[in-house]
């Protein structure tokens, strides 16, 4: 009978939650590791810009108690990528704390290992300096000015700094900012399984199961490891994998389908099968794993201004007609009046119902809606000037007199008081580059002793 290692994934983001039924059937076949994936890029700069994570604290802690405290206590590795959302110093530590009150309040003694991500600012003005660093797709050059205006720059790391981690005796793992599959991937590669299906795997397991059908987030997914293969299966009677929903996210987030980059190398998927064995599982083979340069791609958030929203709907037909033209106008005025540059500030109405979603890129160019969602956005230097253009242009808009304007009172309904919503400081992603690994990226754990009492020296 060929070896196997399986792998269970109980969450798509730590903090997303799953049923403790999932969880403990899953527990049930012993599974050789425990592995999630605790963050994205996918909610935008903000969280990495800022050093706060955009997961839930009594959420995490509630997903690692039941994670850490099975772990532990039957002997199974947990290993977190990505910690606190972001994967960045401040959110590595929010992490860890929540780690160290789970062992306090469950009794639980361990060796952690902590591994951040963080590049200074320094490695990276040497590195574009050297011509190292190179742009993704769509992403403009690196200049020295968004180095110098970042808050924290990250680089994702692969599967060495988990395998050293483990190797050195680590029974949980936190690490930061990481390529999503190397949580998953990581120790089943040092048992000597293939890399290519390891990390095929990991890529899937990633988001538990959202891979299956129907698919959600916050449940429980499992991957089996053999010598040829892996087979994927859930824990919950509602939902079931399929040739279908394993090859579509194997897709998932990933602009060519055969071959899926990541450091240190490419997993190439050309002749990769997905087949049905029954039960609701699938199994995968064919996933081939092939060495390239070693890159790590660097993330980083700068700050750009202050936000104050504003939300409001119309009904009337008149308006939402002539909708563009009024919300030019309104621009103009409002521009005119606080004398603003517009290349200083940005103002910009959200169309619910009309392009809201879509915006320019919107194929369905006439409005067939009966009412309209106005979401007014400003961004603006300073917060008590987002402030005022938001004041002005609300004010502006709720009383245009459009020709045709039958009812004087007000243009817009507002569903809340006060109308005008602060949203604090507005970060947009600076670095998103590649870079030549280089041994100052050195994604160095550090090993903890863990005990109820706290970390032991």
């Amino acid at each position: 009978m060929s070896k196997t290692f399986k792998i269970l994934s109980p969450t798509a983001i730590l903090g997303y939650g799953f049923p403790e039924e999932s969880f403990m059937r899953a527990m049930e076949e012993s599974p050789d590791l425990i592995a999630v994936d605790a963050g994205s890029s996918d909610p935008g700069p903000h969280y990495l810009g800022s050093g706060k994570p955009f997961t839930d604290r009594a959420g995490v802690k509630r997903d690692l108690r039941y994670m850490i405290t099975a772990g532990v206590t039957q002997g199974i590795p947990v290993v977190i990528g990505t910690a606190g959302g972001s994967g960045a110093a401040p959110h590595l530590e929010w992490c860890r704390q929540i780690i160290l009150e789970i062992a306090n309040e469950e009794s639980l003694n361990f060796t952690l290992a902590v591994i951040p991500a963080d590049v200074s600012k320094a490695v990276v003005h040497a590195a574009l300096d050297a011509g190292k660093i190179q742009s993704l797709d769509f992403v403009p050059e690196l200049t020295h000015e968004a180095i110098d205006a970042t808050t924290y720059i990250v680089a994702q790391m692969g599967v060495e700094p988990f395998q050293e981690a483990l190797q050195a005796g680590a029974q949980v793992v936190l690490g930061g900012r990481a390529y999503d599959p190397a949580c998953f991937a990581a120790l089943p590669i040092m048992k000597g399984f293939d890399e290519g299906l390891a990390l095929h795997c990991g890529k899937i397991l990633e988001c538990a199961a959202i891979a299956a059908t129907p698919g959600s987030g916050s449940d429980c997914a499992m991957g089996i490891l053999d010598e040829t293969g892996f087979t994927l299966k859930t824990f919950n009677e509602k939902r079931q994998f399929t040739e279908t929903s394993a090859a579509a996210h194997t897709l998932y987030e990933k602009s060519d389908p055969y071959f899926l980059p990541g450091p240190g190398g490419i997993l190439n998927l050309s002749a990769c099968q997905f087949k049905d064995v029954g039960n609701g599982q699938v199994r995968v083979s064919g996933s081939v794993h092939e060495n390239t340069p070693y890159a790590v791609k660097l993330e980083g958030a700068r700050p750009v201004g202050y936000r104050t929203i504003s939300i409001a709907g119309t009904r009337d037909a008149i308006m939402i007609a002539e909708i563009d033209n009024i919300l030019l106008e309104v621009r103009k005025s409002v521009e005119k009046n606080l004398s603003i540059a517009p290349d200083t500030v940005q103002l910009n109405f959200h169309l619910y119902g009309k392009n809201g979603v879509m915006g320019k890129m919107e194929p369905e160019p006439k409005t067939t809606s009966y009412e309209l969602g106005i979401l007014l956005d400003v961004v603006a230097p300073s917060q008590a000037q987002a402030d005022s253009i938001c004041s002005l242009a609300r004010s502006t808009l709720l009383h245009y007199g459009y020709i045709g304007r039958i009812a004087t009172a007000g243009n817009l309904a507002f569903p809340f008081s006060p109308s005008d919503i602060r949203a604090g400081l507005v970060y947009e992603f600076s670095i998103y580059h590649l870079m030549e690994y280089t041994p100052e990226i050195a994604f160095k754990f550090k090993l903890e002793n863990v005990t109820a009492e706290g970390v032991m020296a």
